[in-house]
């Protein structure tokens, strides 16, 4: 986890964004304990206070919990990683589409093309 920052969206939620995608791709699991507040400061070259704050983000988002004198844990709650999981996915279709509609692309051809991607099964160009 030590990616550069982007300058255009706080640092807290931009850890708090890459800490969603890794349990979303199971790269955490639920109950797994996260970092401690210190030891993931180091690894992003934060300061303390700015993952304390992704930390309290995610728990207001009870996609964490934070466990006293133990540490902070991933939920186990399935019905709230699955909707995260919807969230995200929406999130990231909505971005796409934006994308495509600024290069003045139309519903029906980002359909069609997405379409044409999705089933091409020899991974030729669309």
């Amino acid at each position: 986890m030590t990616d550069i920052f982007q300058s255009t969206q706080p640092i807290y939620s931009q850890l708090a964004d890459k800490i969603n995608r890794q349990i979303l791709s199971r790269e955490l699991k639920p109950g797994d304990k996260l970092p401690s507040v210190r030891e993931l400061a180091l690894q992003v070259n934060v300061n303390p206070n700015t993952v304390q704050r992704t930390y309290r983000e995610l728990e207001g988002m009870k996609i964490v919990e934070s466990k006293r004198g133990q540490g902070t844990f991933v939920t186990e709650d399935q019905e709230i990683l699955k909707t995260m999981r919807e969230r995200l996915k929406k999130d990231e279709i909505s971005q796409f589409v934006k994308g495509m509609h600024a290069m003045g692309y139309t519903d029906e051809e980002i359909e069609a093309g997405l379409h044409r991607f999705l089933h091409n099964k020899k991974g030729d160009q669309i």
